[in-house]
């Protein structure tokens, strides 16, 4: 029986507030016991625009060393958390295109009985939190996951105060992530590792 969950942290982000969720989420799957692959998606935006912004640009050069996500690591993984900004209550069109891109892994079957949990940044407390997080489960719905949501689970949730997934908000660029957001992210990362060990590992012993 398989004892090492595999878990895909997948996002998107410009200036850098996602990436940082990310790398928690990714970091605290680790230390629990989990095999990560941490992934940003591919990038749409023209380079001028990319350049027009000095954050998005340092943004970029700063991870440039990140692998971009493919169709496999989301087959690879038992459990996939997936992150992005909000763009008017919704997901980046950045990570709507990765999304798009699961048309031929969705129709073989390859996309279902995982985990899937998510995690967004906006820049203002309710600019587009929760909707952001709801759009992005109705995806996850389709391709027959198992929705791990943090819930209030955990005191430091109460703080964090956005059941549906990890939610920072950044004060229109100018607040970093900090220890709310990260304990919120460690919640929710020790959550889906735990509840994707046990889907696992009943999975395992069916087999």
């Amino acid at each position: 029986m398989r004892n090492t969950v595999k878990v895909a942290v997948i996002y998107y982000s410009a200036t850098g507030h996602v990436a940082d969720i990310a790398r928690e989420i990714a970091e605290t799957a680790e230390k629990a016991g989990a095999e990560v692959r941490l992934r940003k998606v591919r990038e749409l935006a023209p380079q001028g625009a990319i350049e027009s912004n000095p954050a998005w640009a340092a943004h970029t050069a700063a991870t440039a060393e990140i692998p971009v996500a493919e169709v496999e690591d989301v087959v690879w993984a038992d459990a996939v958390v997936m992150g992005s900004p909000t763009r008017f209550g919704n997901v980046s069109a950045q990570l709507k295109q990765f999304l798009d891109t699961l048309g031929g892994a969705w129709r073989k079957g390859e996309l279902a009985d995982k985990i899937y949990s998510g995690f967004t940044s906006t820049g203002s407390p309710h600019g587009g939190n929760e909707s952001t997080l709801l759009a992005l489960m109705h995806s996850f719905h389709h391709f027959g996951g198992i929705v791990v949501a943090p819930g209030f689970t955990h005191p430091d949730k109460f703080v964090d105060g956005n059941p549906y997934g990890t939610a920072h908000h950044d004060a229109g660029g100018t607040a970093p992530v900090g220890d709310v957001t990260r304990n919120a992210a460690r919640v929710q990362a020790e959550r889906v590792v735990t509840i994707a060990r046990a889907v696992t590992a009943v999975s395992s012993g069916s087999q």
